[in-house]
């Protein structure tokens, strides 16, 4: 695993310990890179499962508003086994503001040490990227 790859997991990790999971127990933590930045989120449950929001997306987010987009890779922290891999919505927020899917690297792992990697394009093939709506 290259030294990057350590130092955004760790990042991740420690963004898990932040998950807000009282319902399913199910704590996310993860780290998005654009660049030399990185931005953190955690999961935030909601009484209402709907109102939840993800890990990736709360990291997407706080890029966003440090404008530090486009991204170029995000690392998931979670309990499962095998390692989760990002939601649906959370695989179209990631392709929103990837620099290029095809590139943009997807690392998920766990605490057992068990690891997992996709690339954004394998993971949300022809996605819809809104070059469809300047079409129309």
């Amino acid at each position: 695993m290259p030294p990057d790859d350590d130092a955004l997991l760790a990042l991740a990790r420690e963004a898990q310990t932040r998950a807000y999971a009282p319902s399913s127990r199910f704590r996310v933590g993860a780290a998005v890179r654009s660049g030399g930045a990185t931005f953190t989120g955690a999961n935030v449950e909601n009484a209402s499962y709907g109102l939840s929001i993800c890990a990736e997306r709360n990291a997407v987010v706080a890029a966003v508003l440090a404008r530090q987009v486009p991204l170029d890779e995000v690392a998931i922290v979670s309990d499962a086994s095998p390692p989760a891999s990002p939601c649906g919505m959370c695989r179209q927020t990631l392709l929103e503001f990837a620099r290029d899917p095809a590139t943009f690297r997807v690392i998920a792992v766990n605490h057992q040490g068990e690891r997992k990697q996709w690339l954004l394009a394998d993971l949300i093939p022809d996605g819809f990227t809104g070059e469809e709506l300047r079409k129309g």
